[in-house]
């Protein structure tokens, strides 16, 4: 690509910047993000947990390792992905997360045919594993589908559950960004469609109604319908999140409210 993926615009945000917003939407938990030493990162909400990769040329299953050892004595499932996946859904996260069950320790996606290992779920117990395995030198996540319990998703168990279906029916949440045409051709798709609605004294002032934009985050969205969104006004997807941060990713099928912060709004 030439420069580092996580820093690369998307949208009005950048492609970390969307890829840590969705997860933390998608799962239940702490978001850890694993970076080279010193590797500059693009902006992140105060939440995010940064972690560094100190030994180069490992691969993967290095930072597979690292972020799940931050992860051991906080969750039981952990889902982890590649940053350059710039239409990740959220149903997607859930689906891959939810999957997982006592009978297995990764729940890994094969979709046209190929495995995934960068957008599946792990137990993070899998950690002390991947030391073993990066200790002797198997550097390939293969070879720890070999050591483990792995149930694994083809196209179409991805797609039975009905919320992916509805929201990402073609699997494009597994798309990534390996060279700069893949990055341009993707930049160059339309940003999800969202409804937003307004209430309180914003409706009052002429934002009645539901109306379907266009937008990638949640300041795009307000944009997109003709909204000022300053420190007055507050947003809330689907009913539950509720942020004041513009970066906030948004993908298909989201509501956005936005509500007046004002006393009396």
């Amino acid at each position: 690509m030439g420069t580092s993926k996580a820093g690369l615009p998307w949208h009005g945000s950048t492609l970390l910047r969307r890829t840590v917003g969705v997860v933390a939407r998608g799962v239940a938990g702490p978001v850890v993000v694993v970076r080279a030493p010193d590797q500059p990162l693009p902006e992140l909400p105060p939440d995010v947990e940064i972690r560094e990769d100190d030994q180069e040329g490992l691969g993967p299953l290095q930072g597979l390792a690292i972020g799940l050892h931050a992860l051991r004595d906080v969750a039981d499932v952990a889902f982890c992905c590649s940053t350059d996946m710039p239409f990740l859904h959220t149903a997607f996260v859930s689906r891959v997360v939810e999957a997982m069950d006592d009978d297995h320790d990764v729940v890994l996606p094969v979709a046209n045919g190929h495995r995934q290992p960068l957008a599946a779920a792990y137990r993070p117990s899998l950690a002390v594993e991947i030391d073993d395995l990066l200790a002797a030198g198997q550097l390939k996540p293969a070879f720890l589908f070999d050591r483990c319990r792995v149930l694994r998703l083809s196209d179409d168990d991805l797609v039975a559950d009905r919320r992916l279906a509805a929201a990402d029916p073609s699997l494009d949440s597994l798309i990534n960004v390996n060279a700069p045409a893949d990055y341009e051709q993707a930049l160059a798709r339309p940003a999800p469609v969202v409804r937003v609605e307004c209430f309180g004294t914003l409706a009052r002032n002429g934002h009645r109604g539901v109306r379907a934009v266009q937008a990638a985050t949640i300041a795009a969205a307000a944009q997109a319908a003709d909204l000022d969104f300053d420190r007055h006004v507050v947003a809330a997807v689907n009913g539950e999140q509720v942020t004041r941060d513009g970066a906030t990713p948004l993908v298909s099928g989201d509501t956005v409210t936005f509500v007046s912060a004002d006393a009396g709004g």
